[in-house]
């Protein structure tokens, strides 16, 4: 690696280390942060899958922990303790 891949590299790693620290973040940001295609995104907001805000009709932000829980909670995969509980839970309510 020569010397300006070198300092570019850094770069990138700074840059994505200070985008992790925003609150809010535009639609280029999500796009970054995310590693979603700009076209998937925009599936996304036009669906209203997933949160963001439009202030005054305007550009797209996004909370960026709201962001975070979104990217946990759509469509999590259970563990089989999660699904144990889940089958304990449902046979408790359902018992005549």
């Amino acid at each position: 690696m020569n010397h300006y891949e070198c300092i570019n590299d850094r770069l990138t790693k700074i840059e994505k280390l200070l985008l992790s620290q925003k609150k809010s973040l535009t639609f280029n940001e999500v796009v970054e942060y995310t590693g979603f295609k700009p076209s998937y995104l925009y599936k996304l907001t036009s669906s209203y899958s997933i949160p963001y805000s439009k202030p005054g009709g305007g550009k797209l932000f996004f909370d960026k922990d709201e962001i975070d829980r979104w990217l946990l909670e759509t469509n999590r995969i259970l563990t089989e303790s999660d699904l144990d509980q889940e089958a304990s839970n449902f046979l408790l309510r359902n018992r005549k």
